[in-house]
């Protein structure tokens, strides 16, 4: 908890400090930043708010990664969200100073604070494909006499696409200029660019694509979730309309935040597709206190000590790989961010496996089970695909407070220097399941029929999984009648990854379901027979 004395200094940092001490303290105050360098968290010592209701808080040592709660909010932030639950206010009016605000600071035309990144992209598409008439607004998702065509290069392809899908606009990719130059016609709503990488450079950078756009006037957003705010903003200076940020990454705002600048009226066009609007966008509703939040998030980047926090994070990576090199075989190596997003180190560990049998994976999990629970790398996802066999892991500082990196040093020595013995399946493949299976998936709320094609070779099984998205290949292994098999559809953005476990008999199987990020299913098969 933040003590009176702590709140006094953190609001006299504020934009609007002075008005919220002059409730709170009566006076103004002395201006000062208050240190991130938090004491050590309560999940270390055993205590969590979470605990109450039976839920396992953890250690971030993934970084701002949404399934392990992203970010660490800012205290000014808190206090922010904290003191704006205190009143109310019309939330488009409070939208309109914020965007005056937000134009200030960021020298772009306008800004809107959003329900996340992604929730922008969505708005951002539905401001382009509507241009604020209420007429079409009501008419989404249905698109029929409207602009209904977004341009995405080869690049950019991810599970983000979903948010500009969700429009009901149709994604047309393209990878070279001259494909560029065929798409663009009268249907092309946007162009939706993500930031780094060949974005900055190469036949597709955005200043290309910007040249080919313009002359037609056809908007392009950039998404740049994981990016902190510089001024002036480099992809707008290169040619983008819109820029898209996360308030829950390296801004440090609210996790369920996010922040869309720009051209003035494509932004507020996006704002009228949001909530408290009603229509398609009434659910991608951002709170008063979010609002403050996020607003406070960006008033702070310029006042952060950066340079500090970065000695800081690099500090903890140092404790903790002077502490693993002391076991013998294990090496680490600072890995240093290259471009705009994630800006922030991790620590690559890696060890001999034939010293310390076992595997990323194995090591990522142990960590996850332990008490206190710590996320590195892949941990805490819903199922890493493929999963990690090399014999190492990567720990992000960047979310830690002080004294967790200690904890982490301590826990991943112990389990280094001293490795458990893992049961790994030897046994020889008790059947031959070469040949064509039919397949029933029992979902939550539905029973599906799908086609197994396995093909083998002792214990190592391949083929194909055709389900109703699109047939995908198969990979596992047969030891006794223990089957794992994994199937993978990650085509165009999309994320499917599939890890069936269970039983085999000589004509059918059956067992459990791992959906990744959708949850659980039962399945069963049966050998196809002519």
């Amino acid at each position: 908890m933040i003590s009176r004395r702590k709140v006094i200094s953190i609001l006299s940092s504020l934009p609007f400090g002075g008005l919220l001490l002059g409730a709170l303290a009566g006076t103004n105050g002395a201006k000062s930043m208050p240190t991130t360098n938090l004491s050590p968290s309560k999940k270390v010592l055993g205590k969590s708010i979470y605990d109450s209701i039976g839920v396992r808080p953890l250690i971030n040592a993934r970084g701002t990664v949404t399934v392990v709660g992203a970010t660490r909010v800012l205290p000014e932030v808190q206090v922010a969200m904290d003191e704006a639950v205190k009143d109310f206010v019309q939330i488009d009016e409070l939208m309109n100073g914020v965007g005056l605000r937000l134009a200030e600071i960021t020298g772009a035309e306008w800004g809107v604070v959003t329900s996340g990144a992604s929730a922008a992209i969505t708005v951002a598409t539905a401001g382009c494909v509507t241009g604020g008439d209420p007429d079409k607004i009501w008419q989404i998702p249905n698109l029929e006499g409207m602009k209904d065509e977004v341009i995405i290069p080869y690049y950019s392809r991810s599970a983000y696409d979903a948010a500009a899908k969700a429009v009901g606009v149709r994604m047309i990719e393209v990878n070279t200029p001259e494909e560029l130059k065929a798409a663009l016609g009268p249907r092309t709503a946007m162009i939706l660019v993500l930031a780094g990488g060949a974005s900055e450079e190469g036949p597709l950078s955005l200043e290309i694509i910007a040249a080919l756009a313009k002359t037609l006037k056809v908007p392009i957003l950039v998404d740049a979730a994981a990016e902190g705010l510089e001024v002036p903003n480099p992809h707008i200076a290169q040619g983008a309309d819109m820029v898209a940020y996360s308030g829950g990454k390296y801004l440090r705002g609210p996790q369920c935040a996010g922040l869309l600048i720009g051209r003035k009226d494509l932004v507020q066009a996006s704002w009228i597709n949001s909530a408290p609007h009603h229509g398609f966008g009434r659910g991608f509703k951002v709170g008063r206190e979010e609002i403050m939040g996020m607003l406070t998030a960006v008033e702070m980047w310029e006042k952060r000590d950066h340079a500090a926090e970065w000695r800081m994070w690099i500090s903890w990576a140092d404790y903790i790989s002077n502490r693993l090199e002391q076991v013998p075989g294990v090496k680490t190596a600072l890995i240093l961010p290259k471009g705009r997003s994630n800006r922030s180190p991790s620590l690559h560990v890696e060890w001999d496996i034939s010293l310390i049998p076992l595997t990323g994976q194995d090591v990522e999990e142990l960590l996850w089970d332990n008490n206190p629970r710590i996320a590195v790398s892949g941990a805490g996802s819903y199922l890493p695909f493929p999963p990690n066999m090399e014999p190492n892991i990567r720990i992000n500082t960047s979310q830690l407070v002080a004294g967790e990196e200690k904890v982490i040093a301590n826990c991943v020595y112990e389990l280094l220097s001293n490795p458990p013995q893992m049961q790994k399946p030897t046994f020889p493949a008790a059947f031959n399941l070469s040949g064509l299976w039919d397949l029933e998936i029992q979902f939550v709320a539905s029973i599906v029929n799908q086609t197994l094609m396995f093909e083998q070779k002792g214990n190592e099984i391949f083929g194909t999984h055709h389900a109703s998205f699109g047939p995908r290949e198969l990979t596992g292994t047969l030891h006794g009648n223990d089957i794992l098999f994994r199937s993978s559809y990650t085509r165009q953005g999309v994320r499917l990854n599939f890890e069936f476990t269970g039983v085999v008999s000589k004509d059918s199987m059956d067992g459990k379901l791992s959906l990744g990020e959708y949850g659980k299913a039962e399945w069963k098969a049966k050998r196809r027979q002519y």
